[in-house]
């Protein structure tokens, strides 16, 4: 047996229970999510931004990123949704190294998957509790949704997991809306027909039962660029691009057709200082074209305390230990340039 079985793992249920959302944030989170989806269904012009570290793995740190958001949020709350990103499964890219908080909590330990989970229910409880402001998580692993469900206002699929049928199933029974970003070879149609699944109806197997969904009419694209066969990024958030992913979208009978353009990874080349660049170019594309305007609904911002990345042994507060973040002050520039451009 290759399998070292360790301990079994709580039942979502069961952490629920322990680790419960107080009755007074529901009807907070109620009202999120309406504010949200209407911006997908086109009954708000407000514009969204999922906008938060890279990886949270400090619990202290990401509750006073999220605290200075929820002031910002009230600076323009006319003009702009703010979605904290508070990304809990993130790991390297090579799954070398540290695994995100989930998996483990401590970065310089080894990893403690059930107090993992503990951990980032707790997280995000206190976060949402401080500030107000419902947040948004990477779905990396399926099963670990439940843990989460109450709280999340929005779910994020990534580049190496849209083509994961387990995960385009399991986002057609979320009842928030989901960005399916487009894989690593920037192929559209694969993000696309990921958005397809998702938003259909299925029967399959989750989490030990068999499961019926109807389906996600708020699952959604998200450009974050490609990377060619030398390893090269190629950006995909021109004005070019997004006519193309327009005139694929809307000729193909998807609900609610929406865009999301992540100003890091790919489209940066993950340099940090290149975002506010990027978002301000999209901002112009939509002034120019009423269908990107129609169809781009808001920007995904890696952001964080401090500029920039360090290995976990630094110990810098606020700062990124997976990829290099725009810190506090240049992110709260570009929330209020982005307001005044809306």
């Amino acid at each position: 047996m290759a399998f070292n079985y360790i301990r079994k793992i709580p039942l979502p249920e069961e952490i629920l229970s322990e680790v419960p959302l107080p009755e007074k944030l529901k009807e907070l989170k109620r009202r999120r999510d309406e504010e949200i989806k209407a911006v997908f269904e086109g009954r708000s012009e407000r514009f969204l931004l999922i906008i938060g570290p890279c990886s949270a793995h400090d619990e202290d740190a990401v509750c006073e990123y999220v605290n200075r958001l929820a002031r910002l949020q009230e600076e323009v709350k006319d003009r702009i949704i703010l979605i904290p990103r508070i990304y809990t499964n993130k790991p390297r890219t090579t799954g070398i190294g540290y695994k995100g908080m989930a998996h483990q909590p401590d970065p310089l330990k080894e990893p403690d998957i059930v107090e993992g989970i503990h951990a980032i229910r707790r997280m995000h409880i206190r976060a949402f509790s401080e500030s107000h402001l419902t947040a948004a998580d990477e779905m990396l692993y399926p099963g670990n949704y439940p843990y989460l469900e109450d709280i999340l206002s929005y779910v994020a699929v990534g580049a190496r997991s849209v083509e994961n049928q387990q995960h385009r199933l399991t986002v057609s029974g979320l009842d928030v809306p989901a960005g399916m970003k487009n894989p690593t070879s920037g192929d559209l149609m694969v993000m696309l027909n990921s958005v397809k699944a998702a938003q259909a109806p299925h029967v399959f197997s989750y989490n030990g039962w068999e499961v019926r969904t109807t389906g996600n009419p708020h699952a959604h694209c998200i450009l974050r660029g490609a990377v060619n066969q030398y390893g090269q990024n190629i950006p995909n958030y021109h004005y070019e691009d997004l006519i193309r992913l327009s005139e694929l979208y809307l000729n193909d009978g998807y609900r609610y057709p929406a865009i999301i353009v992540d100003t890091n990874h790919a489209n940066s080349n993950k340099n940090h200082l290149e975002q506010p660049r990027i978002a301000l170019e999209v901002l112009e594309s939509r002034r120019y074209s009423g269908t990107i305007r129609t169809l781009v609904k808001g920007l995904m911002i890696e952001s964080y305390l401090e500029d920039g990345a360090q290995k976990p042994s630094e110990g810098v507060f606020g700062k990124s230990i997976t990829d290099p973040c725009l810190g506090w002050e240049k992110s709260a520039e570009l929330v209020r340039t982005i307001a005044e451009r809306l």
